[in-house]
């Protein structure tokens, strides 16, 4: 079944209206029609399942059929903070963040990143990686729509991620996988937890030095080293496995 997302006020006791890009989607992409159900989420966490009433040319009204909370989020908050990559990298990373459940993506420019936005280029950007997340959280029946933040300088990511519970920065010369196992202990139910990856040309030491001192502490991800684009993902999906067995 379809998901979509609406604001709050645009969920009534009985009724939900749909507005905006949706309607386009729903009316002539989808080819939807009155009777039809699909689900939508208010972005918090409760799950509507409703039935399409009438569909009009900007608007689409939905019955409620039913209300769950929504059991898609992960019980802790994950933070991707991620090394602007090479081209178009960073919308396969937000889509399949998105999917395992990170909570927030943070774009940092390193001083390694080979790809440099200005104002104007960062701005359409962080609308289009939004625009990916947003279809990556329907796709995989979210209850939330992962906010893709503001490009964030290093000093800037680390100062944001600074109060997290758990703040973990694969280095490829972080050796033992005793320590890894450590911090990944920590990510359980009810923590912010950061993981902060390099792009492809990785971190300076100078980098990892900062991050140690703002308490990221360097892990290693295997004898193998991983590309940018695989990295943080590789530690999302071992997190979101040790979140959703412990939630059970």
């Amino acid at each position: 079944m379809y998901h979509f997302f609406v604001p709050q006020n645009q969920i009534g006791p009985e009724r939900i209206f749909i507005t905006g890009a949706d309607v386009n989607h729903i009316k002539n992409v989808l080819r939807m029609k009155p009777g039809e159900e699909i689900f939508v989420n208010d972005n918090v966490d409760k799950s509507f399942r409703c039935r399409i009433v009438e569909i009009e040319s900007e608007v689409v009204w939905t019955e409620i059929l039913d209300i769950s909370l929504s059991k898609a989020e992960l019980p802790a908050k994950l933070y991707l903070f991620q090394g602007l990559p090479k081209q178009e990298k960073m919308e396969w990373i937000i889509q399949k963040a998105v999917e395992l459940g990170a909570y927030q993506v943070i774009p940092v420019a390193t001083r390694r990143s080979v790809t440099k936005l200005d104002a104007k280029k960062a701005e359409a950007k962080v609308k289009r990686w939004n625009g990916i997340s947003e279809a990556g959280a329907k796709q995989s029946g979210r209850s939330v729509i992962p906010q893709v933040t503001q490009v964030m300088n290093m000093r800037e990511a680390l100062e944001y991620g600074k109060d997290f519970d758990v703040k973990m920065i694969p280095y490829e010369k972080a050796r033992g996988m005793e320590k890894t196992k450590t911090v990944m202990d920590k990510v359980r139910q009810g923590v912010q937890a950061g993981i902060f990856i390099g792009p492809e040309g990785g971190f300076e030491e100078a980098e990892i030095e900062e991050a140690v001192k703002a308490g990221f502490e360097p892990i290693s991800l295997g004898s193998r080293i991983l590309r940018t684009e695989t990295a943080g993902l590789a530690v999302l999906a071992v997190a979101m496995y040790q979140l959703e067995t412990e939630a059970r």
